[in-house]
């Protein structure tokens, strides 16, 4: 194997080295520092094995996301993982920074639906855990160490994954709430009422909607709101899926949690209702600087953030946008300025951090910690769990060689 040679080669002569996947991650994980060499994973894009009863890929870490969804969709099943950048994200990197996307909620993390891996350890060793078993209970569960690790403890070449059947009843609802409070509990009615059928809760702020009409010439499909959510419903029987949610919306607009809302159910339809969403972020990068904040907080206090940061910045910033996963707490918060500002940043950080920290939430929900987060990791981890991880590291990587710089915060 050509990365067990690499990976021997280097950690003889002490070389750096920088797994780089689809180069699609938010935190400067993939992209090299000094002069690392670049360990490139894009031709290792073979599909290995795929059982059509079990529904278990195994394929090499080069894979494109968004063809695989399509080779296990043509074959009645589909990935556990969505994301905004499936068209030239890789598996491999999807597993190592462990991200999280649209489908969450339904199918959980890779933490759940990775089976297995092989990975080439810092001294070049192959370690091969790529079983295709759903329950091995022999020892530690290795390949846990892996994921998220951002190839700092080594690098994944293959990837065994547990792939949920293919639903045969989409839907998607787009709302409009009137306030924070009403998103808060039209999730508490969802969950109650769709149960077993839902598969998303998204939600986006009025700014949002704005940003995406004015810059992508996207138009609501609902009356103006201060808040807007996405459900998905998938299920296997069209039929009882339309009755659930046709009971869901009329409990909704009766108790005034909802004030207008529109229904898909055919493909054109419903990727219209998502590109509302999912192109956020374009609309924001087509808007002036963007900085970027991943958070998971409780879902009672998702939106304060945003509400408070509005009134700090004031007129230092041209927007400052809330939106995400709020079925995993996770928010996305973004604040536009037409330039880069060293006193927005200032008035920015550390204090995203430290209200994240005061609520007991996580400074990165799904992108990682990469290059630009290492340092704030003790907002949310201990001292005790920062230096086990320290510990892991120089365990697996003695030399320092497996994506330096990245991940761990420096040492004092």
């Amino acid at each position: 194997m050509l990365q067990n040679c690499l990976g021997r080669y280097c950690h003889e002569r002490n070389l750096a080295v920088n797994p780089q996947g689809g180069n699609t991650g938010m935190v400067g994980g993939s992209v090299p520092v000094f002069d690392e060499i670049i360990l490139s994973t894009a031709l290792m894009n073979q599909v290995i094995s795929f059982h059509g009863v079990s529904g278990i890929l195994v394929c090499q870490a080069g894979c494109i996301l968004e063809e695989l969804s399509r080779y296990v969709e043509e074959r009645d099943f589909i990935m556990p993982l969505d994301l905004g950048a499936k068209g030239s994200c890789h598996i491999g990197g999807n597993v190592a920074t462990n991200a999280g996307g649209l489908r969450f909620l339904r199918y959980g993390s890779l933490h759940g639906t990775v089976l297995g891996l092989e990975v080439v350890l810092a001294d070049g060793t192959v370690l091969n855990c790529l079983t295709s078993l759903r329950k091995d209970n022999t020892g530690y569960d290795l390949k846990q160490l892996f994921i998220g690790s951002e190839g700092t403890l080594g690098v994944i070449t293959a990837v065994s994954i547990l792939c949920p059947p293919k639903p045969r009843a989409v839907n998607v609802a787009f709302l409009g709430c009137p306030g924070f409070a009403e998103v808060l509990q039209t999730f508490s009615t969802c969950k109650g009422m769709l149960g077993e059928i839902l598969s998303a809760f998204e939600f986006m702020d009025a700014e949002c909607m704005q940003l995406v009409g004015h810059h992508l010439g996207l138009i609501s499909p609902v009356q103006e709101s201060p808040f807007y959510v996405l459900i998905e419903t998938s299920g296997s029987r069209a039929g009882h899926d339309a009755e659930k949610l046709s009971s869901f919306l009329e409990h909704v607009l009766d108790f005034g949690l909802v004030t207008d809302g529109t229904l898909a159910t055919d493909q054109r339809r419903v990727k219209m209702l998502w590109a509302l969403r999912e192109r956020i972020t374009e609309a924001l990068s087509r808007d002036g600087c963007v900085y970027k904040y991943d958070i998971s907080l409780p879902v009672e206090r998702l939106y304060d953030l945003v509400s408070d940061l509005r009134a700090r910045l004031g007129p230092q910033a041209k927007h400052v946008v809330g939106y995400g996963h709020l079925g995993d707490g996770n928010l996305h918060l973004n604040v536009t300025a037409e330039a880069f500002s060293a006193s927005l940043l200032g008035a920015l950080e550390p204090y995203v951090y430290e209200w994240t920290a005061g609520q007991q939430g996580s400074v990165s929900a799904e992108h990682g910690l990469g290059f630009k987060k290492k340092d704030v990791l003790s907002y949310s981890k201990p001292p005790a769990a920062l230096q086990l991880m320290q510990q892991l590291k120089a365990l697996l990587d003695p030399k320092g060689i497996l994506n330096p710089y990245k991940t761990l915060p420096a040492r004092a």
